[in-house]
């Protein structure tokens, strides 16, 4: 028991020691502070609607009516039944947003190191240098949570795969289950689909490996493992990747019946994204280099360049106070790449680059190579546009790239495979087997390419460099060509400090190397430098885009919206209406409405289609048919006001005759100047062409209303048509008439329509995913099935190591 215990010590302090630093490193959540994070604020405005559901309630609700006019909330973090694998989740994730994340980063990372069979004082150092990698850190400053989540888990999954194929068949596939489990929690699935193409880079190496050693059926076995232990992390979260496979199909990611684009051109038939759309965040080649040196290409899109600027004493001179010169100074444009907007350069760190070309020479091996071949894949994938050679082979060939957008995020996975292989280089060269020689001369050749390249970039920065935006003609043309010279002159200032800074750091750690060669310093004081170095090459980078300043309050993060004098106007109307808010394309108006307005990047397709041809444009036509009841405006004082729409069409209407259109182009083309009150569009031949006489006392109200329920009471003499200004979701909603299912249509494109006989009746839509009920059974399944499965594994780990421990003592005893 005593051996168990100190075998165990050292992982319980690193345990608490990433702990500690992970709330060092966000201290302001000690004070019950939380980080601003724009893309959170937008969820909160777009989720507000259903958790105030739940809250009165206490159901969940699977629709929400505050955004898009309509949608599901399977991607707005809705709760499932019997998702265990959450609670797990959640567990792991105790300590206040986003130090849990950073810890996750730490946890991961180090146990993939352990799996790797590594002392863990190098796993810790692994570890700092793939939970402090900028991009990382910048991430959860944005608010980019399920992405960071997401890649927390990576480097767990991979812990499973690697022990698996290390003959740990146990421990590998209940890990790989459990991990792969938690990264399909994350619900990003992007992040997941690059896992996967690093685990097929992995998987070669293995199978090249096996096959060179003549291991082919261990390699199979432990791919069947796998396969095995993938099958049940999808079970586990089986409802919310059933309903997300589902809601795809209809989003903006699954294939159009267009063949036309808002401005009349020809659609490209895709069943994904539209190619520029998928390469418009595309890493430049050169700008790669900001992985090894960070402000290499300005930074972000702004910087704050300080009092000792160019650009603040450009704004001193054209009249500005000091304080407003240097409140300008702190928005300079200074990013002079190719992407549309950078909120900070993806820095890897001198220190560990340094480390990963060091291992080049000394690492051997398959560890090496699938380290390496994952590197060079997501470089080159990251250039998009820029490499559309393989870029455009992936997204015509490889089934389902073309569903993600901002290739260059595929940089992910370089950024959790050069820490893996600088801290080999490490292992490599504490081991006394290699011949010092060969130490020293990789050495060498690591500082040459390194500090060599960051010299020749210091020597020759306006040789090699223009220094010229692709915004700087906008920026000449509207603010002067001292304008210009004033940005440009920060641009050189900041290259040169940074090629300095990484030049320094690659000097330290060859030095290190070095004295550690000559004997001058042992393994622990070589760890400990380097630890030290990567904390401050890193964090140093870090604090320049996320640090303390970004914290506020926990009243003003969970209520980033405050209701302007619009809002108060229009929520004095308790009626069910739709607002369209012209002043903002965001979320804010869902957080008080039911808005035409939204953010998300998997809106339903129709809807934004819709949205592009027309409620984009204002047209009032089709406005009227979303009964759009207010439209929010500012007037020339910039006060907000409400417009109210008298001329909206209501909830809902009976129609004269409905019409049949050939193709989706015609039904959208239609509404232009269809006349909605009175006509109805649709491709479905079993409603058009049917004609109806409305009476002057016909009616439908609306009698109950819920998000996921809305209740009709009709009075017509006649039978009629019906339309209603809800979003058609064929996949979830069910109408019910006098409490009997019967079958609606969609018309308009985008709405629903219902046959309705004459008389007094009730109609009902429910919201009743399927997809729900399914997902949940087989999710309770499996977690049961897992558990059995866990139990069955730690009795068989005891029994096997119990075994073990009395053939030594039988071997002592003999």
């Amino acid at each position: 028991m005593s051996f168990t215990i100190k075998r165990l010590l050292p992982h319980l302090l690193v345990f608490i020691g990433f702990i500690v630093i992970s709330l060092a490193y966000f201290s302001p959540v000690l004070k019950g502070k939380e980080i601003f994070q724009s893309d959170i604020m937008h969820y909160i405005g777009m989720s507000k609607q259903q958790k105030d559901f739940k809250a009165q309630t206490g159901e969940e609700t699977y629709w929400t009516n505050s955004a898009f006019g309509g949608m599901p909330t399977y991607q707005l973090g809705a709760k499932y039944p019997h998702n265990y694998i959450k609670k797990l989740d959640l567990t792991l994730r105790f300590l206040p947003r986003p130090a849990d994340y950073l810890f996750l980063y730490f946890i991961g990372f180090y146990i993939l190191l352990l799996s790797l069979k590594l002392d863990y004082k190098l796993a810790v150092v692994g570890a700092l240098a793939f939970g402090f990698s900028t991009y990382l850190i910048i991430i959860l400053g944005v608010g980019h949570n399920s992405k960071a989540h997401a890649i927390a888990y990576m480097p767990l999954v991979l812990s499973g795969i690697v022990l698996t194929f290390r003959k740990k068949y146990i421990l590998g596939f209940l890990l790989t289950t459990v991990a792969m489990g938690l990264e399909l929690v994350a619900n990003h699935y992007q992040m997941t689909y690059y896992l996967l193409l690093l685990v097929l880079v992995l998987g070669i190496a293995y199978l090249v490996d096996a096959y060179k050693k003549q291991q082919l059926p261990h390699f199979f076995k432990s791919v069947g493992i796998l396969f095995v232990a993938v099958i049940l992390s999808i079970g586990l979260n089986a409802t919310n990747i059933l309903a997300t496979q589902e809601y795809v199909k209809e989003s903006t990611r699954g294939q159009s019946d267009l063949t036309i684009n808002a401005d009349g051109s020809t659609k490209e038939i895709s069943t994904g994204l539209d190619k520029d759309y998928i390469t418009e965040y595309s890493y430049g080649i050169v700008e790669s280099l900001n992985l090894f040196i960070p402000r290499l290409l300005g930074g972000g899109s702004h910087e704050d360049v300080g009092k000792d600027s160019e650009y603040y004493q450009f704004n001193l001179k054209r009249g500005a106070t000091p304080l407003q010169a240097r409140e300008i100074a702190k928005q300079t444009p200074t990013y002079w790449g190719d992407q549309p907007i950078v909120e900070a350069p993806a820095y890897v760190g001198a220190v560990i680059l340094f480390l990963f070309v060091l291992g080049l020479f000394l690492v051997k091996g398959r560890l090496k190579w699938w380290l390496v071949g994952g590197t060079v894949l997501s470089l080159l994938l990251s250039y998009g546009k820029n490499f559309e050679v393989l870029t455009n082979l992936f997204i015509d060939f490889v089934p389902m790239y073309n569903k993600f957008r901002a290739v260059s995020s595929i940089q992910v996975i370089l950024e959790l495979c050069i820490p893996v292989l600088g801290v080999f280089a490490l292992v490599e060269l504490f081991k006394k087997s290699n011949a010092s020689e060969d130490k020293l001369k990789a050495l060498k050749y690591a500082t040459g390419i390194t500090a060599g390249l960051a010299l020749v970039f210091l020597l020759f920065k306006t040789t090699l460099f223009d220094f010229v935006g692709v915004n700087d003609g906008y920026y000449a043309q509207n603010y002067g060509h001292d304008f210009i010279d004033a940005i440009r002159a920060d641009r050189v200032s900041m290259f040169t400090t940074d090629t300095i800074r990484t030049l320094v750091l690659v000097l330290l750690s060859a030095g290190v190397v070095f004295m550690f060669l000559k004997q001058k310093l042992s393994e622990t004081l070589v760890t400990i430098a380097f630890a030290a170095l990567i904390l401050f090459d890193l964090i140093g980078v870090d604090r320049r885009y996320v640090n303390n300043d970004d914290f506020m309050s926990a009243m003003q993060i969970n209520k980033p919206y405050q209701p302007n004098a619009a809002d108060l106007q229009i929520l004095k109307d308790t009626t069910h209406f739709r607002v369209f808010d012209v002043t903002s394309g965001a979320a804010r108006a869902s957080y008080f409405h039911n808005s035409l307005n939204g953010y998300h990047a998997a809106k339903l397709g129709r809807y934004n289609e819709v949205f592009d041809f027309y409620i984009s444009k204002n047209n009032i036509n089709v406005l009227n048919m979303l009964n759009t009841k207010y439209i929010i405006a500012q007037n020339e004082q910039g006060d907000y006001f409400p417009y109210e729409n008298t001329d909206a069409n209501g909830n809902a209407w009976f129609v004269d005759r409905v019409e049949l259109v050939e193709n989706a182009n015609e039904e959208i083309l239609k509404l232009d100047s269809l006349d909605t009150q009175n006509v109805a569009v649709t491709t479905s031949k079993t409603i058009a062409n049917s004609k109806n006489v409305i009476d002057s006392t016909a009616a439908i109200n609306v009698v109950a209303y819920k998000p996921n329920y809305i209740k009709y009471q009709t009075n017509n003499p006649n039978k009629g048509f019906a339309v209603f200004s809800e979003i058609y979701y064929g996949q979830g909603w069910n109408a019910y008439l006098d409490n009997v299912l019967v079958p609606h249509e969609r018309v308009n494109y985008i709405l629903r329509g219902l046959d309705v006989p004459a008389g007094n009746h009730t109609i009902e839509f429910k919201f009743e995913p399927k997809v729900i009920q399914t997902g949940s059974k087989i999710a309770l399944a499996s977690s049961l099935l897992v558990g059995v499965l866990i139990v069955l594994g730690l009795f068989l780990g005891f029994k096997n190591k119990s075994a073990s421990q009395h053939v030594g003592d039988a071997e002592a005893n003999n």
